[in-house]
């Protein structure tokens, strides 16, 4: 079968040419699917592993749109005409970097806008006029209330992270957006996971969409390397700092469940002589992104986030991820080990399980279809308490083929009972 080159794609010259400059040549899957059926103005909802390229999948062809109607045209219709919706800051400024890259020879003007610091520079370059804005719900929906941004000529509306947009967070917010939308528009949702919910409300938005979907919904690459440990509460701080002694060689990001858990985690690490930082959504957006440029710079070893980090972020090549704390959402688990394991180059992610996030472990194993291969050698592993070592032997490969572990215990009867979540 032959390759797909993006040259094969009917995309201009100046796209080309900036895509050259890139180092690409041939589409994702998700690309070389995504792209003709975008260029002829169809709606897409478009599912595919997290560092498969999604954002270059709606990024380049809104591009080559805009950049036809520009050319086509005289005098060019003023006004925004391409809406791009993201979660978080961090993967705002991410999609207006590549709209930059894409688009460097097209002459069409791009704008990113987010919460966190002044709206003055922001306000001023909406005034000057552009063609693409990318925006957080937040900030989008308080320049809409201060009549400082015009969405009236926009034709083409992307939800990228779509479950995340389509969640009680930040659903509302998107839906008083798109009243203000012309009905007349082409809609694009992408993401790494949807649930059955989510995709039934995407439906309700989007016009007889071609639905991409290019591996099982909520999978994790196969090049992630996964494993699980199982350890007492108290004991996973000793344990990330013996990992990061003796196992994890490189640089490291750490998910942690809450603001103050991170910065914890922080002070203890540099406490013991390892360099880290930290970033959520206390800090300013200043700070967060001092914070993620000394990670990518490897000036800063290990990067201790939130969830503000799970979606989108793109840290090229980047070796390790470790779930200090395992989210209590199933889905956010893909994000998370999606940071590693991008553009088939091989990661590995580390997860620490402690008692009351069993029932997590459970969700996050059922939605991905995956048993995680459990490390039950390790310095603090005696320390569970006997309920949990059951977990550690039933969970981990059994040693014989009949699957049954000579010398195993066997699990008292209330061992299944529910956990209680904190």
């Amino acid at each position: 079968m032959q390759e797909v080159l993006f040259e094969n794609l009917d995309l201009s010259a100046p796209i080309l040419k900036a895509l050259k400059q890139q180092g690409y040549t041939a589409p994702t899957p998700i690309q070389a699917q995504s792209i003709p059926h975008i260029l002829q103005h169809k709606d897409i909802s478009g599912c595919a592993q997290t560092g498969t390229g999604k954002t270059a999948a709606f990024a380049i062809p809104i591009l080559e749109l805009l950049h036809r109607q520009k050319n086509a045209s005289e005098t060019p219709q003023p006004g925004i005409k391409a809406l791009i919706l993201t979660p978080t800051r961090e993967l705002a400024i991410q999609i207006q970097e590549n709209f930059e890259a894409y688009g460097r020879y097209t002459g069409l003007r791009h704008l990113v806008i987010f919460g966190g610091v002044s709206q003055h520079t922001q306000v001023m370059a909406l005034r000057k006029g552009i063609d693409i804005l990318v925006a957080t719900p937040g900030r989008l929906m308080d320049l809409m209330n201060q009549q400082l941004v015009n969405l009236r000529n926009i034709k083409m509306l992307v939800l990228d992270e779509a479950d995340r947009m389509l969640d009680m967070g930040f659903v509302h917010d998107v839906k008083r957006i798109i009243t203000k939308l012309p009905a007349q528009r082409q809609t694009l949702f992408f993401s790494a996971t949807m649930a059955p919910e989510i995709m039934k409300l995407a439906d309700t938005m989007l016009r007889n969409p071609v639905k991409v979907a290019i591996t099982p919904v909520s999978s994790t690459a196969e090049t992630i390397q996964q494993s699980i440990y199982f350890v007492d509460k108290k004991s996973k701080h000793p344990l990330l700092i013996h990992l990061l002694q003796h196992t994890v060689t490189d640089n490291v990001l750490v998910f942690a469940r809450t603001k103050h858990g991170a910065d914890k985690i922080v002070y203890g690490l540099n406490h013991a002589g390892i360099n880290a930082e930290a970033i959520h959504g206390n800090k300013s957006q200043t700070a967060r992104q001092k914070a993620l440029q000394n990670f990518r710079s490897k000036h800063t070893r290990v990067l201790v986030a939130t969830d503000i980090a799970a979606r989108g972020i793109d840290i090229e090549g980047l070796p390790f991820v470790i779930n200090y704390d395992l989210p209590n959402v199933a889905e956010t688990y893909v994000h998370r080990i999606g940071r590693t394991g991008r553009a088939g180059i091989s990661g590995i992610a580390l997860s620490f399980c402690d008692a009351e996030e069993r029932a997590y472990l459970r969700d996050i194993q059922k939605l991905t279809t995956q048993k995680i291969p459990v490390v039950d050698e390790h310095p603090y592993v005696q320390q569970l308490q006997h309920n949990t070592v059951h977990t550690v032997q039933v969970l981990a490969k059994p040693a014989h083929a009949d699957g049954n572990r000579r010398g195993s215990f066997k699990p008292r009867r209330n061992w299944r009972q529910p956990v209680k979540k904190s």
